[in-house]
């Protein structure tokens, strides 16, 4: 097994693809090349020093060190500076430390002066809280995001995305209409983040998704020309394989992979092979020359997008996806992943059998004003 560096590891998948939400700005730009302080970058000497000892830190994928020295370079600029802030988070949330981004998120809150960045500051600590009920499986967690949720809509009720995180939280809590609501509202709503809209649909229609371990939405064009999403392949078991043509585990693991999807071709199954190399041609012709006839897609590195929203750090990394949607994390190398997968696919075909021809799908709650 191959390790990839600086991968984020992501618990709680449904939530995770939130923080990529445009308009959050929790992914910027790098740390700026010359010694001039960029807006939110902090000014003092000293505070400039711990800062760029951050940024090296965050580059050699020390991301603890890094997120330490975001947070001390903040203090020396006598808490000035929104980048290092804005930074740590990010940081505590890639290392799943969601005591750290709350402490984080309430000095964003601290500094914040518009109703914009103190909205954007609920949304932050909103989140860190729901991914601490995630880990926890503590109630409170969920009811404080709710509060904070609800904040940054007062403050901010155009920001969308929020309706859906919150949705997350009320289905959790089993408070099920308003959590169809809160996904209402974000569909008629939101016009930035597509991926989500699939999902969201589902949710409103069975509620109880919310409540599961879903794996994260995502969109993407296979080698083949097919455009297809998670949510597209609902009712089919879906294998997802990261691998790449340099990763000799892989390279063993694919007679394997092309057996179950050769095996179970007639069955509601499909296996989405996800390349993480970096040179196209090269993929591509391992592809052809290899009769990797399934569907295919490549990343594009070990910083791809799909990648990231799945939490590899290693390759060969496989994922066994349920006809739900509902996410298991199985390695290729197990023997019994051809077991498992029988039964989820009996369990798909018997879910599709007993769905009447004529069911009509549920009508979504009309949006709250």
């Amino acid at each position: 097994m191959f390790r990839i560096s600086g991968l984020a590891c992501a618990r709680g998948l449904a939530i995770a693809t939130l923080l990529l939400t445009p308009g959050f700005g929790l992914f910027g730009a790098e740390a700026p090349k010359n010694n001039s302080p960029k807006p939110g970058e902090p000014t003092d000497p000293k505070a400039r020093k711990t800062y760029a000892s951050a940024i090296e830190w965050e580059r050699s994928r020390h991301e603890g060190a890094a997120m330490d020295d975001f947070r001390k370079a903040n203090k020396q600029d006598g808490g000035h500076c929104s980048e290092c802030l804005r930074r740590a988070y990010l940081l505590a949330i890639q290392m799943n430390e969601f005591k750290d981004a709350e402490e984080i998120s309430r000095d964003i809150l601290a500094a914040a002066q518009t109703d914009a960045d103190k909205a954007e500051a609920h949304y932050r600590l909103a989140i860190a809280l729901q991914r601490q009920g995630l880990n926890s499986k503590k109630d409170q967690c969920y009811t404080d995001s709710c509060t904070e949720f609800k904040t940054a809509l007062q403050l901010e009720p155009q920001l969308s995305a929020v309706h859906y995180a919150w949705g997350i939280s009320l289905a959790r809590l089993h408070q099920d209409e308003q959590a169809r609501a809160e996904f209402a509202a974000f569909l008629g709503k939101d016009r930035e983040n597509s991926s989500l809209h699939e999902r969201a649909k589902r949710y409103v229609e069975r509620i109880d998704l919310a409540r599961a371990t879903m794996a994260p939405p995502f969109n993407v064009t296979t080698l083949d020309g097919q455009h297809l999403s998670m949510d597209s392949l609902a009712g089919k078991v879906v294998l997802i394989d990261f691998w790449a043509t340099w990763c000799g585990p892989c390279r063993e693991a694919l007679p394997h992979i092309r057996q179950i999807a050769g095996k179970f071709a007639a069955q509601p199954f499909v296996v989405l092979s996800i390349s993480l190399d970096k040179d196209e041609g090269k993929w591509k012709d391992f592809v052809a020359k290899n009769g990797m006839t399934w569907m295919q897609y490549r990343d594009g590195g070990s910083e791809g997008g799909i990648a990231k929203l799945f939490g590899v750090s290693a390759i060969p990394a496989t994922f066994t996806i349920d006809a739900d949607g509902v996410l298991e994390d199985q390695h290729v190398g197990d023997a019994d992943i051809e077991g498992k997968l029988k039964k989820l696919i009996a369990r798909a075909i018997e879910a599709s059998n007993r769905k009447p021809a004529s069911a009509e799908p549920a009508k979504s709650p009309a949006a709250p004003n």
